[in-house]
């Protein structure tokens, strides 16, 4: 995409020979509360105006006056899809949004949604792939209350008349003497990408490619592309031609694959994305492009597989040890537990349980039984084939009796002990020796986990979006061992033949690995957002989602 770089007269601290006027309207209605949402930049070619943005981007108070200031996200649209400005807006704004629907959710509703407001500056509307249908988002957007937006395009742009009709906007119009030419210019025309080529599509523009397989505007002749104009590929969508699978995939983890990152990660991303149905050449083409990435992809399983089949959607995932070691259970929105092999999530059956409603929690005690958590906070225990010791009888029924009276809202199980979490940030440690307790978070606690090592410790995430560590008994380690500004969203760690890990998941779509006991951190992305996380006996790193469920490995 054309950069959105200022004018040559542009020193990032004075708006460009003749923006002056446009530059203090423009301050004018980002301070008055009253203003419109809506503020349209408009101007002939040579106006100034994409040189305007970005020094609004950069502007700041004076020197020696700090004050908070609103996030100014500037976001080129020449060329764009709707889809790509979607995933660049969401990625900049810590948000996981797979359609543009989603992207006004997230920003509304939701403990991911940004604090303070926000700003998005969007230049060269006129020069977008769809201007239409952006001019449609940025609509919705604008009904958000924390967000406003600055919008550039020229005078005769069909979209600004749309926004301009049946709505407030604030207009700034540079027309006049020309000023400086506009940073970006005419967008120069770019060659595409051979849309079916995994090594030109993982080291392609990943917004060029976004656009090309939305539009459909690949080159007539081009080996492998189509000759002219194909359907809509959206997720969801039926499309003349998927590319073998790429397509699908693309749109699948399009948020991550739009990320600037190397050919080899995108590679991982988009092998990780791709259905059982794709061209099985793409398979291996992929993985040695990925040789470089951090990770290497064991399996993966994607809504509509068949070979074998779609486990259905995780909103709930367990590791399991003990008799049931080897199996993974599964938890959808409906409150059903699927147990799976963990060699290639094939079926192992289901969890006999008579929990009715949503499943909050699942914690595999090593003597087989499977704790639960429901939504209300109350804990049930599914005994498994081995007889239990009285003792751990007696904790799970304390443990019971407590969180009956004081909901949980996380729980993990470790040998005598069973741990909780609340809302008002504490974990509890209910054991054979007695309860302890920890104030770790700010706000409610959203994951827990517990390890079961030499020396065995509790983890867990809140919606402060920390991670902490506590080894019940002493005091809390004052420094959070992981820390985004997005609420956790799930929590696992084990005891691996690399040592104890911790696996962790945050509402902006990052998963992350880390060691306690020290060692670099790996992270992945899938794109979609991520509902849950759990690490295997073996080191195998669990991600699942509401239409796929990965299983990674560490190269090293």
């Amino acid at each position: 995409m054309p950069s959105a770089t200022p004018s040559p007269a542009w020193d990032g601290r004075r708006p460009s020979t003749g923006t002056e006027p446009g530059a203090a309207a423009l301050l004018g209605w980002l301070t008055d509360p009253d203003a419109p949402r809506i503020c349209l930049v408009t101007g002939a070619p040579g106006s100034g105006k994409t040189a305007l943005l970005g020094w609004l981007a950069a502007h700041g108070p004076r020197s020696g006056r700090p004050r908070r200031r609103s996030a100014r996200v500037l976001v080129p649209l020449a060329g764009q899809s709707v889809l790509g400005v979607t995933w660049t807006v969401a990625d900049r704004l810590g948000v996981v949004a797979g359609t543009p629907g989603d992207l006004v959710d997230a920003l509304a509703t939701g403990e991911a949604r940004p604090t303070g407001r926000t700003v998005l500056l969007l230049t060269d509307l006129h020069a977008a792939a769809e201007p239409g249908a952006l001019a449609r988002l940025v609509a919705e957007l604008a009904g958000v209350g924390r967000v406003r937006l600055v919008v550039e395009a020229r005078d005769d742009t069909p979209a600004l008349t749309a926004l301009r009709a049946d709505r407030r906007v604030a207009v700034v119009d540079l027309d006049g003497d020309p000023g400086p030419l506009d940073a970006a210019g005419e967008p120069a025309a770019r060659p595409l990408p051979d849309l079916s080529d995994p090594a030109a599509v993982c080291a392609a523009d990943p917004l060029l490619v976004t656009t090309a397989y939305v539009t459909g505007s690949a080159p007539a002749g081009v080996p492998g592309t189509l000759d002219g104009p194909e359907p809509s590929g959206r997720p969801g969508e039926t499309a003349a031609d998927d590319h073998g699978g790429l397509r699908t995939a693309w749109m699948r983890a399009g948020q991550s694959l739009c990320r600037a990152q190397p050919p080899a990660e995108r590679a991982l991303v988009l092998l990780a994305a791709l259905g059982d149905g794709a061209d099985p050449r793409l398979r291996p083409a992929l993985a040695d492009l990925a040789a470089a990435a951090p990770w290497r992809l064991r399996w993966a399983r994607h809504r509509g597989d068949l070979t074998p089949p779609w486990p259905g959607p995780v909103a709930v995932l367990g590791a399991a040890g003990g008799p049931l070691e080897g199996t993974l259970l599964v938890s959808d929105r409906t409150g059903t537990v699927r147990l799976l092999h963990e060699a290639d999530a094939s079926s192992a059956g289901r969890l006999a349980h008579t929990v009715p409603g949503r499943i909050a929690a699942l914690a595999p005690a090593p003597d087989g039984t499977v704790l639960i958590l429901d939504d209300r906070g109350r804990l049930h225990a599914v005994r498994g084939t081995a007889p239990r010791p009285p003792y751990l009888e007696r904790l799970t029924e304390a443990v019971s009796a407590t969180l009956a009276r004081h909901p949980g809202t996380a729980l993990a199980a470790i040998g005598g002990s069973v741990v909780v979490g609340d809302r008002l940030g504490s974990v509890h440690a209910f054991g054979l020796t007695g309860l302890h307790q920890a104030a770790s978070h700010s706000g409610r606690v959203t994951a827990v986990a517990a390890v079961e090592s030499e020396t065995p410790f509790v983890c867990s995430g809140g919606a402060d979006g920390t991670v902490r560590l506590w080894t019940p008994g002493r005091d809390p380690r004052p420094e959070p061992l992981a820390e985004r500004r997005s609420p956790v969203v799930s929590l696992h760690a084990a005891e691996t033949p690399h040592g104890p890990l911790v696996a962790a998941a945050w509402a902006d779509g990052i998963v992350e690995l880390h060691r306690p006991e020290g060692g670099p951190k790996l992270s992945f992305r899938p794109g979609p957002p991520v509902r849950a996380v759990a690490v295997t006996g073996s080191g195998s790193l669990l991600v699942g989602t509401d239409e796929s469920l990965l299983c990674l490995a560490a190269r090293r």
